[in-house]
């Protein structure tokens, strides 16, 4: 019978500074790759070759070649670390989920975002999305968000923000109320209902061609275009909101938009903070976001 040699114990770091050696053909490449000294390179690789017996590279003035030795063991490394990663990519799909914290306005929450969320949640497994609403006003640092989606210009201070979504407002009422409003004018014997920004009536009725100073004697004000839109359909009076954000109060013709003025004073802008590094979960957020909101 044949005796069964017995290998050495050869170290994880030496294999891979040797599998990074040989694809560059430079340790100096490589120890930039793993992230150490040239040194420290150049030691695991005589190791390596040390507890094989043979040497792997023939070092050149210029930089280095592989031995015949050393052409044999780079493929099968390579081809082993490549499923390393894979399979590790795998398992942490399947087994880790990553907590991604959203606060999200709430307009942008029911009217766009909520009837997509399982598309998202079968797309991205592994993250585990936690949502909070807000009425416009979010604490990024405070509140511990990666991400802020929110209603306005894009200028907010140590703010990074993409833009997702225009939102031009426009004037909605039940079709009763509707019947009443034969020209933008007939709206100054309506109740206006309204945001806490009282320009917006003011820029539409610019926009309408009418004077924008009435007085506002006769309106309400809501903290979010949600309550808003809800007390118009309740017959309360006119709702100065974005539409694109209610398809199911207007196809279902519960409201309608008797004019087709309409006024932008801002959009939806996903925000984080300028010194958050973006993790990996809410890169794929961030990424899902704009592919469904283009498509």
């Amino acid at each position: 019978m044949g005796v069964k040699v017995v290998r050495p114990y050869l170290p994880l770091k030496a294999l891979r500074a040797f599998e990074a050696s040989a694809r560059h053909l430079s340790f100096t490449r490589a120890a930039e790759e793993l992230h150490v000294t040239q040194a420290a390179v150049s030691h695991q690789v005589k190791l390596l070759e040390s507890q094989l017996k043979v040497p792997l590279f023939k070092r050149l003035p210029r930089g280095l070649m592989l031995t015949q030795e050393g052409e044999l063991l780079l493929p099968v490394l390579k081809s082993s670390f490549d499923q390393i990663s894979h399979t590790l990519d795998r398992v942490g799909e399947s087994s880790y989920r990553e907590v991604l914290h959203v606060g999200v306005v709430g307009t942008f929450a029911v009217g766009w975002l909520l009837p997509r969320l399982a598309d998202f949640q079968a797309k991205y497994p592994y993250v585990d999305l936690r949502l909070s609403t807000h009425n416009n006003r979010a604490d990024l640092a405070g509140e511990g968000l990666d991400f802020a989606i929110r209603f306005g210009t894009g200028a907010w201070h140590a703010t990074a923000a993409q833009p997702l979504l225009p939102a031009s407002l426009s004037v909605m009422c039940t079709p009763e109320i509707a019947t009443r409003l034969n020209t933008p004018a007939d709206v100054l014997g309506e109740t206006w209902l309204r945001s806490y920004r009282a320009d917006e009536w003011t820029e539409w009725l610019l926009a309408a061609g009418l004077p924008g100073s009435f007085p506002m004697t006769n309106s309400i004000v809501f903290d979010s275009s949600i309550a808003m839109v809800e007390a118009a359909l309740q017959g309360a009076g006119l709702a100065l909101a974005p539409p694109l954000m209610f398809p199911r109060q207007l196809n279902s013709g519960a409201l309608v938009q008797p004019f087709d003025t309409a006024v932008s004073l801002g959009g939806y802008w996903l925000t984080r903070l300028q010194t958050r590094p973006e993790t990996r979960a809410m890169a794929s957020f961030r990424e899902w976001l704009l592919t469904a909101i283009n498509n």
